[in-house]
């Protein structure tokens, strides 16, 4: 197996979670990195849990994320089915081989037998493991059971000795058969055990190198064990370390969102994702770099960097690293990324007409500078979609304009040159505001203080110069919450300001 072959191999019980979601990622890194194969392998022997719509997320999740795979369950591919229910001839196979070898043996333990032995292991401080029970049983006796109708599960024989191996995150690692125990392959309901499955698919689907969560080293020597009775050589091992929570605890749903598809609705862009999750457990050769554009990061992968120390998560990292992105990302892909945002706030209903999205791109980028995420955009752009002077007037923040003897004064004087306006642009609206002052005296915050709280009901927000544009176009086109032009929102101020 000299071409670098990794796999992806998830349950389709959930969604995926930061932790698999980055396994995915260094896997395809590395794939990519060493010009391999990166390959897609569904893990839906758990049938109470599988489900076929979870399946379908998990494409689309990570395939919104920028992950592709040149073999798996939707693509085909010369080493399938890449569905581990679709691979259950394969698994009897082989365990029928075992057996026939002595290497493994028919398991009649109940149940109920098997956690009573549990228990009083652990009632005794001892490391829990199966007793053996059915190890010595006549295989002639065993296959008279079996074959007349008696449920049993198949188990592989640990034989004595060390399990060793070089794992490429954690270096020299070692167990003893002492503390495992012989481990399921089959159970009696016909199903493959975890352990032995990933195995076989390993194998005939020519997987190279395992990379996979710290979680799964206590699994490694019974797999190290099946390989060891098969004959075959195992690939190489690497594990990743846990990812931690902000408070050092296991990354999970209490520290916010946790699953790729939580981040994509949350508007972060998968790029920057992508990003973040590379830095969690890997460095660049520099120590230095923390932004990876385009094929940069492919290119510096190395699982020579990745550290064996847990991993933090930091919301905060992420929300700087997808404000970079946003800022980075080209106006028109950002429109349409914001665009479901805003149909789903109720402001937007068309929002794929391209004069829609050509308007959006104004509103994206006038906000742009308060997003961490797009999710944030409905409310940043409110100011745009939901002008009222009457909660202006009476707002805590903005009444005083309507109170103020100068701040009248100054919009007595701008309201009605704005009014007589056919078509508003900011170069006319500037060259009133230059009238006014000449009127009124007032220059700088005087003037243009009330100015922006009349036209937006707010103290502060984006640059006139990017609003004035955008209420004027956004007036002209049918949108499901009609935005008022600049006009419109003083002639509203002034009656409910009572302004003469």
């Amino acid at each position: 197996m000299s071409k670098v072959r990794v796999r992806f191999a998830p349950s389709p019980t959930g969604h995926v979670h930061v932790g698999n979601a980055r396994t995915a990622l260094f896997n395809w890194l590395f794939a990519r990195h060493e010009n391999g194969a990166f390959v897609l392998r569904i893990e839906d022997t758990d049938v109470e849990r599988s489900e076929k719509q979870f399946e379908d997320q998990l494409l689309e999740d990570l395939r919104w994320f920028g992950l592709d795979w040149h073999e798996g369950p939707d693509v085909g591919g010369p080493h399938g089915p890449y569905r581990q229910s679709e691979r259950k001839n394969l698994y009897a196979q082989f365990a029928k081989e075992l057996i026939g070898s002595a290497r493994a043996y028919y398991c009649f333990c109940a149940p109920e037998q098997l956690e009573s032995e549990r228990e009083e292991a652990l009632k005794a401080g001892r490391q829990p493991k199966y007793s053996g029970r059915c190890r010595n049983l006549a295989a002639e006796d065993a296959a008279r059971r079996v074959n007349g109708g008696e449920a049993a599960a198949v188990r592989l024989k640990i034989e004595p000795g060390e399990f060793r191996w070089h794992d490429l995150v954690h270096g020299e690692v070692v167990f003893s058969s002492e503390v495992i125990g012989d481990p399921i392959l089959v159970r009696s309901d016909g199903h493959p055990a975890y352990n032995y499955a990933v195995v076989i698919d390993d194998r005939l689907m020519e997987i190279s190198h395992v990379i996979r969560g710290d979680d799964h080293i206590s699994n490694t020597p019974r797999q190290l064990a099946l390989y060891r009775a098969l004959g075959w050589e195992p690939p190489i091992f690497a594990h990743l370390s846990t990812i931690l929570g902000p408070d050092r605890s296991r990354l999970s749903k209490r520290h916010g969102a946790t699953s790729l598809q939580n981040f994509r609705e949350e508007g972060v862009l998968p790029e920057a994702l992508r990003n973040y999750l590379a830095l969690l457990g890997w460095s660049p050769a520099d120590g230095k770099t923390e932004i990876f554009e385009g094929k940069v990061l492919v290119e510096q992968f190395s699982l020579t960097h990745v550290t064996k120390s847990p991993a933090v998560f930091d919301p905060e990292k992420l929300a700087w690293m997808n404000r970079h992105y946003m800022k980075a990302a080209p106006p028109e892909r950002l429109a349409q990324l914001a665009a479901p945002f805003l149909v789903k706030a109720g402001y937007l209903s068309e929002p794929h007409r391209q004069a829609t999205l050509a308007w959006l791109e104004r509103v994206v980028d006038a906000v742009l500078k308060n997003l961490d995420r797009l999710d944030q955009l409905p409310a940043a752009a409110r100011l745009v979609f939901d002008y009222e002077a009457a909660s202006t007037i009476s707002g805590g923040e903005t009444r005083h304009v309507a109170e103020d003897e100068a701040a009248r004064q100054v919009l007595t004087s701008f309201i009605p040159k704005i009014l007589a306006e056919q078509a508003l642009t900011f170069e006319r609206f500037r060259e009133i505001a230059k009238e006014v002052q000449k009127e009124t005296g007032k220059k700088g915050k005087d003037l243009f203080h009330p100015i922006r709280v009349a036209i937006t009901g707010a103290v502060s927000g984006p640059e006139l110069e990017k609003l004035i544009p955008i209420f004027e176009e956004g007036a002209r086109l049918k949108l499901a919450r009609p935005v008022k032009s600049t006009a419109e929102r003083l002639r509203e101020f002034a009656e409910a300001a009572k302004l003469g």
